[in-house]
């Protein structure tokens, strides 16, 4: 079958080869249908990409495995991505020093320090404690269908906790993960990732978290994936579009909405060429979909797609060890009195050595947003920052906080690579249970369907789901299809102007 063929349809055309878009064409693909997987960019992923550089990988904005989601249990192999894990709980900066705040249930070896360490009090660690044994044993229906309120109130007034456990340890966690204040994050969301966590480790692919959209890509097959193919417009083919060979006459069977044998979309791409399909799949992030749908179709009652939130992440090579050992994040703590504008700092080599060459380390600093200013000032202004965190010069040497910490020479690293994510995912400020996060229907149209994790939640697992309820959606259409009347074989269709459905 021609890939582009103006007048042969191809069973399924799905726009956007990100985690949802491909794990939607697997699940079609094995169910025996012809698919076309259109992909603008020149590689898999969307926004789960790894560069390499100068024998580095760097991820596009920090991003970490989590391995205890349950689609992406059900979707990958886990041994073939040779996953390497951080250590739970984090190392906090505050005041000066580094205080580690860590899970004494699955490293007991750190309960002394987590119990001292200046971040919320005890009564504090002994309610998160209760609070991480009881949110194991809900199932995630009872986690999503509970009461909703903003992450800060949920905190603050229904666990009871601190002003210091928040701020200090909570906010720069979960903002580093959701990209937005505690105040504009759900409850629900929260305690999700937070069971997460509890139950499994955090981790990287061997290869970076590019390898998981390509262990996908991997399975299907040859001629579904077009690369560096952009669709510019989807359009339905209407009742009327389908006519004689002069634009008049009966040629049409009674007509029942759908066509079986005769295509009911149609993509133009960004060449002019099109490509007829059965059914069609909009799988990009959400102002993409809503350019090519219209934004109430494309979102489905969820957020504004000029809400999504923004990421920079900048990456430094350093000559020799990491200036603090071990696979575990280091955090800013210092809330309001927070001298720069770092979030959160890894060095990746520390839990996947085959990050960066051997003798080298490999600096992950994560800034929430974009910030409104040049990349080389802002590298200037993050470089300033991890000084005053690590050089030498600044204490480094002293192992602030009982840590063990090397003391660095910040101004010698090298700057690989600032990375602005604009859209790095969909805001989920709450309310945000209108339909619930899976319950807003994927098809959004006759023949149209959509998935992303705008869809559904903003987390790898989330836009997995989403793949798999298309893909199941489409599936039962093209299946209830086939009892449909069928259009007469070489029936021409009339070329229309578009129509935004």
């Amino acid at each position: 079958m021609p890939i582009l063929d103006g007048t042969t349809p191809n069973r399924v055309a799905i726009i956007g080869a990100g985690v949802a878009g491909l794990v939607c064409a697997r699940i079609l693909t094995r169910g025996g249908f012809s698919v076309r997987l259109l992909e603008a960019s020149d590689g898999v992923g969307g926004r789960v990409r790894t560069d390499e550089v100068d024998g580095f990988l760097l991820d596009r904005g920090f991003q970490v495995f989590i391995e205890a989601y349950p689609e992406p249990t059900r979707q990958l192999n886990y041994e073939t991505l040779k996953l390497q894990k951080f250590d739970p709980g984090a190392i906090v900066r505050y005041d000066g020093g580094f205080h580690l705040v860590s899970d004494p249930i699955r490293k007991p070896g750190a309960i002394v320090d987590a119990l001292v360490a200046p971040v919320g009090t005890l009564v504090d660690k002994i309610r998160v404690g209760l609070h991480r044994i009881a949110i194991v044993f809900q199932k995630d229906e009872e986690i999503f269908g509970a009461p909703e309120e903003t992450t800060y109130d949920f905190l603050t007034d229904t666990l009871g906790l601190s002003s210091s456990m928040v701020s200090r340890f909570f906010a720069p966690f979960y903002q580093g993960i959701f990209l937005s204040p505690l105040e504009e994050q759900s409850s629900l969301l929260f305690n999700f990732v937070f069971k997460m966590f509890s139950v499994g480790s955090a981790s990287l692919p061997e290869g970076g978290m590019g390898e998981v959209p390509k262990q996908i890509a991997a399975d299907l097959p040859d001629g579904c994936l077009l690369l560096n193919t952009k669709v510019v417009s989807l359009d339905k083919i209407e009742e009327d579009d389908y006519d004689d060979d002069e634009g008049e006459g009966d040629a049409l069977l009674p007509y029942s909405g759908s066509f079986d044998g005769s295509p009911r979309v149609r993509l133009t791409l960004e060449d002019g060429s099109e490509l007829l399909a059965h059914a069609a799949v909009v799988a990009t992030e959400a102002p993409v979909a809503a350019e090519l749908l219209g934004e109430e179709a494309a979102l489905g009652g969820g957020a504004s797609p000029s809400t999504g939130r923004s990421s920079t992440c900048l990456y430094y090579a350093i000559d020799g060890p990491a200036p603090v050992g071990g696979p575990i994040l280091v955090l800013n703590g210092e809330g309001a009195k927070s001298s720069g504008p770092v979030n959160n700092v890894v060095f990746l080599e520390q839990t996947a050595p085959s990050y960066a060459p051997a003798g080298k380390s490999l600096a992950s600093v994560t800034v929430v947003g974009s910030p409104d200013c040049s990349d080389s000032e802002l590298e200037a202004k993050v470089r300033a920052h991890l000084a005053e965190w690590f050089d030498k010069n600044n204490g480094g040497d002293a192992g602030a906080g009982g840590l063990p910490t090397r003391g660095a020479d910040v101004a010698k690293w090298k700057h690989l690579r600032t990375y602005r994510v604009p859209y790095a995912q969909p805001a989920q400020r709450p309310p945000v249970r209108e339909g619930g996060f899976y319950g807003r229907k994927v098809q959004v149209d006759d023949a149209i369907f959509v998935c992303g994790d705008h869809r559904a939640t903003p987390t790898l697992d989330g836009a997995m789901k989403s793949g798999v309820l298309a893909g199941e959606a489409v599936t039962t259409d093209l299946i209830a299809g086939e009892s449909r009347p069928i259009m007469r074989k070489g029936q021409p269709y009339r070329r229309r102007k578009q129509v935004r459905v």
